[in-house]
């Protein structure tokens, strides 16, 4: 037989409960979103076996609503016990500092501190009398090697031949130092009349971390204009005791905890292989994968470091983890069908992380929202043990 049990929750800024059942895809005139949940429990007639399916069905929009968030569970062999507080940095190999390497002045700004970037992205125009004395020598310089080139091999000299090369190749690399692009420097040569200014270009995706740059300002040569980041991959760096070290090694996994809500696993990509003096302990640096981008640096996290008796098991935040109607712990997985809760067993729980039993690898569970469903199950009145 089918039953479905539908409970009606309409979303003006708060989630309430009312009396009234409605459809779950009613809205209000104030465009409210009206949350209905259902519980579908089948049971196939003809056969009297134990085996129930409970399964809460929620739209898509009740699902943003409620902010249910899942992840699909590994077993991972970490100590619950065996942690450090990191901080977030910069992942150096994703790092620009720009900074010319003669005087300019600030024409123009394009973008502001904090603003993303897209590689390719003009940051400033930049100018003064260096940059138009190294642009004029370049355009000079390659104007005679244009022409010595044209020339053959007898009527020029190898060494002057070799002077007008290395002069050309000398006043490039001058422009390249300031940011000028082979395509911006290769349009100079064609347009002379361009000399005295350029746009200095982005040249990674990132966001811009420092910001000197103020309009009409000279700056002297070699002082940082910009820091641009590529938030996509960060590193933390934590100190770790002679004792947590020896559990580790390049390449060994991690978890990050950031605020108690978000976890992110990462990798161990160096250590310093000495033990400071005053606080006895080694600096050791981990990457992560920082893709939309949510954590920033400077940030602080707990790094989770790996079990030395390689003990696996199967680790969830306290978010995923409610009482069922008995008292048992469970959590929901998460399907096609909809939600279902199942029981767990907790091995050992600490600073808010949970190591769990009676789950398999590569189920999707509710890591966010688990307590909304919780509510749901309670108000529907079906038990996990129900036959």
């Amino acid at each position: 037989m089918n039953i479905t049990i539908k409970v009606l929750f309409p979303i003006v800024n708060l989630i309430m409960l009312i009396s009234t059942p409605v459809s779950a895809n009613q809205v209000n005139d104030d465009h409210s979103i009206e949350l209905t949940s259902s519980i579908e429990i089948s049971e196939e007639e003809t056969d009297h076996s134990e085996d129930n399916t409970n399964y809460i069905v929620l739209t898509k929009e009740q699902i943003e609503v409620a902010n249910i968030q899942t992840t699909q569970v590994d077993e991972q062999p970490f100590n619950l016990g065996n942690v450090a507080t990191a901080t977030v940095i910069p992942d150096r190999d994703n790092t620009v500092v720009i900074t010319p390497q003669i005087d300019i002045q600030i024409l123009q700004r394009k973008v502001g501190l904090g603003q993303r970037v897209t590689k390719g992205d003009v940051l400033l125009t930049l100018g003064g009398s260096s940059v138009a004395q190294a642009q004029a020598d370049y355009v000079t310089a390659q104007s005679e090697w244009d022409r010595v080139r044209s020339m053959g091999p007898n009527t020029v000299s190898a060494s002057r031949r070799i002077q007008a090369q290395v002069a050309v190749e000398l006043t490039r690399a001058i422009l390249e130092s300031i940011g000028m692009t082979p395509k911006q420097i290769k349009t100079l040569a064609d347009k002379p009349e361009a000399i005295g200014s350029y746009d200095l270009i982005a040249p990674i995706d990132a966001r811009v971390q420092q910001d000197i740059a103020q309009i009409g300002q000279v700056v002297t040569a070699a002082t940082p204009l910009m820091l641009l980041i590529d938030e996509s991959r960060l590193q933390v760096v934590a100190e770790l005791t002679p004792t947590q070290t020896e559990q580790i090694s390049i390449g060994s996994k991690i978890i990050l905890e950031f605020d108690d809500t978000k976890r992110i696993e990462g990798s161990i990509v160096g250590r310093s292989h000495s033990i400071d003096t005053i606080t006895r302990t080694e600096q050791v640096w981990a990457e992560f994968s920082n893709v939309e981008p949510a954590i920033h640096i400077g940030q602080f996290a707990e790094m989770y470091l790996p079990n030395a008796e390689k003990t696996n098991g199967i680790i969830l935040p306290d978010a995923a983890l409610t009482r069922g109607q008995d008292g048992d712990w469970q959590v929901f997985l998460a399907s096609s069908e909809g939600f279902q809760p199942q029981e767990v067993d907790i091995i050992d729980s600490q600073n808010g992380m949970n190591l769990i039993y009676g789950l398999k690898q590569g189920t999707e569970v509710v890591v966010e929202g688990a307590f909304f469903l919780a509510s749901e199950q309670a108000k529907s009145g079906f038990d996990i043990h129900a036959h």
